[in-house]
This record gives structure tokens, C-alpha cells and sequence, in this order.
């Protein structure tokens, strides 16, 4: 099984902004933290980020016929992007949300997810975690038994 972690704006800063938000640790950290994961879980997984909607759109579309599911944090496009929410109906492939903090206890306006309309599921909150329980789901539902 092959799945496309795509992360959106600013999640290339983790460590430096909003520590008392998102933590210290750094993008890299994340970036080997889910790599541990999956190589636990037996399944590959490809990473992709970029601070332009558009360049999102594109890695959506481009997963298509190429990955068996996608794991998305389209962070701050969460709240505004039809264009992102758009590309993954239009791939239809498993994808879960994530998101560090808790979407739900920040300002009024995080609480809609237009990308989460897209997704089967949502982790938020659990910090590097909620990548963890993306991939354990995406697995136990979708990985050839």
C-alpha cells in the first residue's frame, strides 16, 4: 500500500511558529515519525508539502492511478479552499484530515473543514499522533489482507 501525505502552509515551520500551538518539534521530526510508523505498518508513504493551493490541487490530482490513499493536513486551506475539497472528490481515493491542534477549540472560523467534506475521517488535536491513527486507519480499512 502507498500513501501520499500532503501538508499544507506553514507545516514546513513547525518548531519555530506557534510553539505553544503546534510544538517544537520540527517538520523533519514529523516527517520521521510518520516514515517509523509506516515502515511499522508495512506500507510506503511519500510526502508532499507546499504553502500554494494550487501546487495542492496539482499533488491531489497527480495521486490519482498512482497511490492507494492520501493522508491530508491542508492546514490553513482547511477553511477556505474549494479547489482542494474539489481535487479530492474528484480523485476519489481514501483520504483522511489531520490536523495538530485542535481545529474545533480555536477560533470560530477553523471550525468548518472544506477539505474534511472530502475525508472519511478526521484526527485533530493529537498533535504528531493524529498521523499515526491516519495511517492505522487508512490500513486496517484499505491494505490487502
Amino acid at each position: 500500500m502507498k500513501i501520499l501525505v500532503i501538508n499544507g502552509p506553514n507545516i514546513n515551520l513547525l518548531g519555530l511558529r506557534e510553539k505553544h500551538i503546534y510544538g517544537d518539534e520540527s517538520y523533519e521530526a514529523l516527517l520521521s515519525y510518520i516514515e517509523k510508523t509506516a515502515k511499522k505498518l508495512g506500507v510506503d508513504v511519500e510526502f508532499y508539502q507546499s504553502n500554494h493551493e494550487g501546487d495542492l490541487v496539482d499533488a491531489i490530482q497527480g495521486a490519482y492511478n498512482r497511490v492507494d490513499a492520501i493522508i491530508i493536513n491542508p492546514a490553513a486551506y482547511t477553511h477556505t479552499s474549494v479547489a482542494i475539497l474539489d481535487a479530492l472528490k474528484a480523485v476519489s481515493l481514501p483520504t483522511v484530515e489531520v490536523h495538530l491542534s485542535d481545529i474545533h477549540q480555536r477560533e470560530e472560523f477553523r471550525h468548518i473543514s472544506y477539505a474534511g467534506m472530502a475525508c472519511e475521517k478526521t484526527y485533530c488535536g493529537l498533535g504528531f499522533a493524529g498521523y499515526s491513527e491516519a495511517l492505522k486507519y487508512l490500513v486496517s480499512n484499505y491494505m490487502d489482507k
